[in-house]
């Protein structure tokens, strides 16, 4: 042990058995610490907890990456979309997707005995993976559908099913307007077409609730069969394609390689762009999480150059004595140096243990509710990363002790002749 550390040991502990001056100031910059780190903890947890819940969620409603029709319709129906064989099987080889479906959606209105309410069935294939439905079912079963007939089975929201007073096993009727050529081969040479009236008859096999209001509000799953005959398409004919990334991180370089592959005879549109209200909000949770954790870290460092210049204050005296028996002023901030490890150390195990236990309490228990229909989940949803709080840790040493030396520059002034002629 150097002889800087046997100084800084004594005045740690000489301060914890006297009542002098620089004891409470002391507990205060430990207890600040302690409050910054656990805060600092919360942050990053709840930010990146908030981000990975919302994103699962919209890539599990929908998808990455979706591929539909070039040409927009006027509502949010897509035109047919027929992907050749080899091109479909070139993306599924690409190393960076995880899995491809066929989709389409269909607008409608649901008829009960008592109550109207308008839908936007999605029509699914063999190929559709329930696993996100799974997790969020709440009542009855996933539905089965099969290459060989066309299923009446249908799966809806929770919201829709509370609106039309709907129960599992309960049979539905659905009416649609769908846009047909009309027969007459005059008008239909100019591109004319008729809108026909159709209804389709559906049995619940199961509700949902994924707590995304803006999702659940009229959203129903059933074949995607149903929507092929209700728009007179053929087997091959899809509303669009649904692409999953083994990464979302690599999404805009994915989605590049995508279009290279595809051309731009085809739409291509990023889960971001699509949805870039709820990406632009998730962007702002990022800036709010720095400024969070920017106040704490410059409250933290206030808190230590506070104690540290009350203990410098205090041992005026002691450091004039040093400095007579020969110790330079380098040696001197090496003791002080020392002092302020030792009480950010303290103040960081307070503070990390108490940040910790609220993370996992709220991880494990979902404490802490909040509004599905403003927040898009139940609780607040935290992330334990043991990597994020490592940094964050050496993060607050680093930047504590840089503001250490300003404090320290102090003992330079400080001269024996002086504080042992005040003596």
């Amino acid at each position: 042990m150097s002889v800087e550390q046997f100084i800084a040991n004594r005045i740690t502990l000489s301060n914890k058995g006297k009542n002098n001056i620089s004891k409470p100031i002391v507990k205060i910059g430990i207890t600040g610490i302690a409050l910054g780190i656990s805060i600092m903890i919360l942050t990053i947890s709840i930010v990146l907890g908030f981000k990975q819940e919302i994103i699962s969620k919209i890539t599990g409603i929908t998808s990455h990456i979706t591929i539909s029709n070039i040409n927009i319709n006027e509502s949010n129906e897509p035109n047919p979309l027929k992907l050749p064989a080899d091109t479909l099987k070139m993306l599924k080889d690409l190393g960076f997707i995880k899995h491809i479906q066929a989709t389409a959606i269909k607008n409608g209105i649901i008829k009960t005995k008592t109550e109207n309410e308008g839908v936007l069935l999605k029509g699914v294939s063999t190929d559709f993976d329930f696993t996100f439905f799974k997790k969020y079912l709440s009542e009855g079963s996933l539905p089965v559908y099969t290459d060989t007939g066309v299923s009446k089975e249908i799966l809806v929201s929770k919201k829709l099913a509370a609106r039309l007073n709907i129960k599992t096993g309960q049979k539905l009727l659905a009416y649609f307007i769908t846009t047909k050529k009309t027969d007459d081969t005059v008008f239909a040479n100019r591109g004319y077409a008729e809108l026909e009236k159709r209804s389709r008859a559906f049995k619940v096999c199961g509700i949902f609730n994924t707590g995304f209001a803006e999702f659940d509000e009229n959203l129903a799953i059933v074949d995607l069969k149903q929507i092929q005959k209700l728009n007179y398409w053929t087997n091959n004919e899809v509303g669009s394609y649904e692409v999953f990334l083994n990464d979302f991180n690599t999404l805009d370089k994915d989605v590049e390689t995508v279009q290279e592959i595809l051309g731009y005879n085809y739409r291509i549109m990023p889960v971001n762009e699509e949805y870039s209200n709820i990406f632009s909000w998730l962007a702002m949770v990022d800036v709010n999480g720095i400024i969070i954790i920017s106040l704490m870290l410059m409250v933290s460092g206030v808190n230590m150059i506070t104690a540290l210049l009350i203990l410098i204050l205090e041992r005026a005296n002691m450091i004039g004595l040093v400095k007579a028996m020969g110790m330079s002023n380098v040696s001197v901030r090496k003791v002080f140096f020392f002092v302020s490890l030792k009480l950010l150390w303290r103040g960081l195990l307070v503070g990390n243990i108490i940040g910790i236990a609220i993370v996992l309490l709220q991880y494990f228990s979902h404490l802490v509710k909040l509004d599905s229909n403003t927040y898009y989940v139940e609780y607040v949803p935290v992330i334990f990363n043991g990597l994020y709080i490592l940094l964050l840790n050496s993060g607050i040493i680093i930047c504590c002790m840089l503001m250490m030396f300003f404090p320290t520059l102090i003992l330079t002034r400080i001269t024996p002749i002086k504080t042992l002629r005040f003596d």
